[in-house]
């Protein structure tokens, strides 16, 4: 926001010991992107786990893997999280009874069957 970027978004991220990322998710419309710059978190995806240390990255197609870090370590991880910012975007959470809506006054989450949570 400070630059005026419209189509690009990146977040400077900090994991506590035993947080996550978010619930497990993909978007409809944004690609992602995550580069670890310190410690260790894992990668939890359709197919299963990956660990990520310090220098690895992941990225994610826009209605591909649905993802999310967690970190099950005693240390902060700290990683840089990239998007883009076109319109329309929405995201489905596979795990939970959540669709996220991306509006012009900002993100609106309903349940699957499309209604709004309070």
């Amino acid at each position: 926001d400070l630059f005026g970027l419209a189509n690009l978004g990146v977040n400077l991220v900090t994991l506590a010991p035993g947080s996550q990322s978010s619930l497990r998710h993909r978007h409809r419309v944004q690609d992602e992107f995550v580069y670890l710059l310190s410690g260790e978190a894992v990668l939890i995806i359709d197919d299963g786990e990956v660990a990520l240390v310090a220098g690895m990255c992941a990225g994610f197609a826009h209605g591909g893997t649905a993802h999310h870090l967690v970190n099950r370590s005693d240390a902060p991880v700290v990683y840089l999280e990239v998007g883009d910012r076109l319109p329309g975007d929405s995201a489905d959470f596979p795990d939970d009874d959540l669709v996220a809506r991306h509006t012009p006054h900002g993100w609106r989450y309903l349940r699957k069957d499309g209604e709004p949570y309070p």
